[in-house]
């Protein structure tokens, strides 16, 4: 029974199967008008931008760093300061002399060297540039099938006539 049964079902489903397939078929439409459709896109052009820039470079070179002039200062200072202080005030008139001939040494010796330099280098950057155009995306296909006006919209020109798919079924 249950055999039976099976083999009932399947029967019925490739009839019916059969019957789906025998409702549709394929014909050609007449093409009565075709417009093509086209969208507004945006489309990136990177357009490599390059100057001159002047650049200033700091360097710290050998020489630069010395401690030549402070102690020159120094000593010079403490000599000076020296010279003006008298009985216990002489001690600290040398010191501020050595104190304040290191500064200025040091200023000096800075002075007389460069501790910089200047350069022109060539630099660059990537610049998006977009710009809008219209490209054809389709066409709009206007055609008669069986009496009756239809519109579809295909990727391609159809040409005289467009392929369609025909179905038929009962009205209840």
């Amino acid at each position: 029974m249950k055999k039976t049964l099976l083999a009932t079902s399947l029967g019925l489903l490739v009839i019916s199967g059969t019957a789906m397939a025998e409702r549709s078929f394929h014909d050609r439409a007449k093409v009565l008008n075709v417009e093509p459709v086209y969208a507004v896109v945006q489309v990136n052009r990177p357009e490599e931008r390059c100057w001159t820039e002047t650049v200033r470079y700091r360097e710290r070179g050998y020489g630069r760093d010395s401690a030549t002039p402070t102690i020159t200062g120094a000593i010079i200072g403490g000599v000076v300061g020296n010279q003006f202080g008298k009985g216990s005030g002489n001690k600290a008139m040398t010191a501020a002399g050595a104190i304040l001939g290191a500064s200025v040494g040091h200023d000096i010796g800075k002075r007389g060297h460069s501790d910089s330099y200047v350069t022109k280098e060539r630099r660059c950057e990537v610049v998006d540039n977009y710009e809008e155009r219209e490209e054809l995306t389709g066409y709009r296909v206007k055609y008669r099938y069986a009496g009756k006006t239809f519109w579809t919209t295909t990727d391609e020109h159809p040409g005289k006539f467009l392929p369609v798919r025909v179905e038929v079924s009962p009205r209840y």
